[in-house]
């Protein structure tokens, strides 16, 4: 009877962290769609302050009330359901661009400072998530406290990576493409010493685990200037050293993109995480 007991409990404990488990497996549509989401976030932020002349203060407030209401039901969920997931995602960053835009253009704080002032903030919010939960592996969010720093960090990179994207492309006077071959050429060091680090130690090395998660989040933290760079780059006027195609085009185009791989990665359940992944 107590043996029994016992199992069942373990049994429902562990269904419990897999229906807690709400994040995406990750596999190359994840850094598509995430990409994707960066360059939204970038595009359609400017198409509603500016084309929609909603202004950067009331799009920032519009965008955050409707981020908190995606990501009750994302909190909610008991499962990772990919409609929810990347919605958030792309709320998300639409909130982390207004962030750093209100403070660089209405409170006129400069692009350096929200660089360093953001950075800081990411890096005690892994400090801490990783002090009280002994892990920051984006496989280990099976808590609602996992999930609450997950967020957070993930609203703290995107504010950085749209600092630093502004930063290195406007201020630094390098021009969108340029930006954009700086942090693709980033991410590409980044894979690329993840690999070696990869082949070089053996299979269950303590130090395996470590180098993913490091590879993991300096990869998302990257994409997001190089989703901003791509953004201007194909939105903003020739003069100004894009391509002209506009906020409204490169915005439902790229909405578009990422409705049709979730729509796909719904039925097809290609980034569900496997139960033996969770940690």
């Amino acid at each position: 009877m107590n043996v029994s007991t016992t199992s069942q409990r373990t049994s429902l404990s562990a269904w419990g962290k897999i229906m807690l488990s709400k994040v995406p497996e990750i596999t190359v549509y994840f850094w598509v769609i995430k990409v994707l989401c960066t360059t939204v976030g970038e595009t359609f932020a400017d198409f509603l302050g500016t084309t929609l002349n909603l202004g950067e203060v009331y799009t920032g407030l519009i965008m955050a009330v409707i981020l908190a209401v995606v990501l009750y039901f994302q909190f909610r969920a008991k499962k990772y359901i990919p409609g929810i997931y990347w919605l958030s995602i792309v709320l998300i960053s639409i909130v982390g661009t207004l962030i750093t835009d209100n403070l660089s253009d209405n409170l006129n704080v400069p692009l350096l400072t929200s660089t360093i002032v953001f950075g800081a903030a990411l890096v005690a919010t892994f400090a801490v998530w990783y002090w009280k939960e002994k892990t920051l592996s984006i496989h280990s969010i099976t808590t609602r406290t996992r999930e609450g720093f997950y967020w957070l960090a993930i609203l703290f990179t995107f504010a950085l990576g749209t600092a630093a994207g502004d930063l290195i492309a406007e201020q630094f006077n390098l021009g969108y493409l340029v930006s954009l071959g700086i942090f693709a050429g980033a991410i590409a060091l980044v894979t690329i010493l993840y690999y070696c680090v990869k082949a070089l130690l053996p299979e269950g090395h303590k130090f395996q685990s470590t180098n993913a998660v490091i590879g993991f989040w300096l990869a998302y933290i990257l994409t997001r200037p190089l989703g901003a760079s791509i953004g201007d780059y194909l939105s903003q006027a020739r003069t100004d050293g894009g391509l002209g195609l506009g906020t409204t085009g490169t915005s439902f185009l790229f909405l578009g993109a990422i409705l049709c791989l979730v729509i796909y990665l719904a039925w097809s359940k290609r980034d569900v995480v496997p139960q033996a992944a969770i940690e």
